[in-house]
């Protein structure tokens, strides 16, 4: 489906992405429905583990498209992110092509420099695939001269390739940026996007994820792992847990037979959890008893 084929308003929005088991709140449905129409990125920014990246993977589903990665890391350059010459290739080609007597310097070149040997990264995919889902993932990670390459890119969805022209979106992909904020991103990439923010969930909504993510799992044993990772967040831990963290937490306990959890085996499993062995100890020390006592 593409964005002009797209039905309704944010309110079908949000109920196609629900069906994905992705729940999400009303400005977040805004901000895909926006996207869509007006063939705006979106700029989803906030802590690891709080539904960024699995936006991207639902809006896929949602629209029946290739979901596209990149992962963003320090020192990514335009050969990662966009194109890059097959040398191995183009090398048997070049021995091939003199083999059989091809010595003319123009012809040889574009024997060398044609598609075939050309190796898409996900940036040329996106732009050839239509329509597609393109995830930029954890841009933060990337420096400020990728960050100036993805912004012009992003605003002509085209590329220039020197030994074969321009290559140009036929439908351009729904693109979906995320970041940790580990660093701030320019301003100028962010006012090419619509911007949402990634709060934790608050007890409520987290239960309801946990529960459409794992359905299997007893119904006590979400609440209380829920209400357990809700304490965590209130404590000054070094990363605290999201929402991908929780399911992990419920998803290991159901893995070891448990149809509830007491505090012995919760500060058993906190590996499954917390990730920092300062968040660990520090979790040791709260009184899970306590807090799953409130639980009933």
């Amino acid at each position: 489906m593409t964005a002009e084929e797209w039905p309704g308003g944010p309110e079908q929005v949000r109920a196609a992405l629900e069906e994905t088991g992705y729940l999400v709140d009303e400005g977040l449905a805004i901000a895909c429905f926006l996207a869509l129409r007006l063939r705006r990125p979106v700029f989803c920014e906030g802590d690891a583990g709080t539904g960024k990246t699995a936006l991207a993977s639902a809006l896929a589903e949602v629209l029946d498209a290739p979901l596209i990665r990149l992962q963003c890391h320090e020192g990514i350059d335009a050969s990662q992110a966009l194109y890059d010459w097959d040398f191995p290739r183009q090398l048997l080609r070049l021995r091939a092509s003199e083999a059989a007597g091809v010595t003319d310097p123009e012809k040889l070149e574009g024997v060398l420099y044609d598609r075939r040997h050309l190796l898409a990264r996900p940036l040329l995919r996106a732009l050839e695939s239509a329509p597609s889902v393109l995830l930029v993932d954890e841009i933060d990670r990337a420096d400020d001269e990728f960050e100036a390459f993805l912004l012009e890119l992003l605003s002509d969805f085209a590329v220039t390739i020197p030994e074969l022209g321009t290559v140009r979106a036929e439908t351009p992909p729904l693109v979906v940026l995320t970041s940790n904020r580990t660093r701030e991103v320019h301003d100028a990439l962010k006012r090419r996007c619509l911007y949402h923010w990634f709060d934790h969930p608050d007890f409520a909504r987290e239960l309801a994820i946990v529960r459409r993510r794992l359905p299997e799992v007893t119904a006590r044993l979400a609440e209380q792992v829920t209400a357990l990772v809700q304490e965590l967040r209130r404590q000054d831990l070094v990363k605290p847990p999201g929402v991908a963290e929780t399911i992990d937490w419920v998803r290991a306990l159901d893995a070891l037979g448990a149809s509830e959890v007491d505090a012995s085996l919760a500060t058993a499993t906190l590996g499954s959890v917390l990730k920092y062995r300062e968040d660990a100890d520090r979790a040791r020390g709260l009184d899970f008893a306590a807090v799953l006592a409130g639980r009933g």
